[in-house]
């Protein structure tokens, strides 16, 4: 209806330009903003109006503070996960890192196992939805899902260069002797006999 209205009076459908917030913040407060966040990825943009304000004596709303970081190429993303290192753990990485960054036919033997849960009652990732505002709480845009322990089960397998075993499906906790007596013992070892020079890599290790 716009559209048409706009073609009946001025003869275009050419978008008007759209006119944008004046600058709140001062370039030293830009760069400051962006000091503050970079040293911290996690802050808030609340912390870093508090913080803006207590060294400028200029309050600042958080959603300046975003339009700012905006501005200045930075946006709020998801974090990886990451396995917490000690020294011990970088020295060994390390040193095995010296030892087999010359292989090459070496890779062929070594035989690398995975386990990963499967959640039967809903996905336990993040799933972006595409919405418009004001559309948050339709029954389309909502995930449904139990808040309390969700069922499950946990498949195991392992692969080498020129086969692969089994997959082992595994039915509640895994722990150490129940890994031991149903994947090792029955799976991996007789695995490994028939590769007379497999390396066994086993997950995280």
């Amino acid at each position: 209806m716009r559209i048409s209205d706009r073609w009946m009076q001025e003869g275009t459908t050419d978008r008007r330009g759209r006119s944008h917030p004046p600058q709140c913040t001062t370039a030293r407060e830009d760069r400051q903003i962006v000091r503050k966040t970079v040293t911290d990825r996690s802050v808030k943009s609340r912390t870093v109006a508090q913080h803006i304000e207590s060294v400028t004596h200029h309050s600042e709303s958080a959603r300046t503070i975003r339009r700012s970081l905006q501005q200045s190429g930075l946006f709020a993303r998801r974090s990886l996960l990451g396995l917490p290192l000690t020294q011990n753990h970088r020295r060994l990485r390390r040193q095995w890192c010296d030892e087999t960054r010359m292989w090459v036919v070496e890779w062929n033997e070594v035989v690398f196992t995975v386990e990963s849960r499967i959640c039967l009652q809903h996905h336990d990732g993040r799933i972006r939805i595409w919405r418009h505002r004001g559309e948050r709480m339709l029954n389309s845009c909502v995930m449904h899902h139990y808040t309390g322990p969700a069922l499950g089960i946990i498949v195991w397998t392992g692969i080498g260069y020129h086969s692969c075993t089994p997959l082992v499906r595994i039915a509640g906790t895994l722990n150490s002797l129940r890994y031991i007596s149903e994947v090792l013992e029955p799976v991996v070892l007789p695995y490994l006999q028939g590769l007379a020079t497999a390396i066994f890599q086993q997950d995280n290790a």
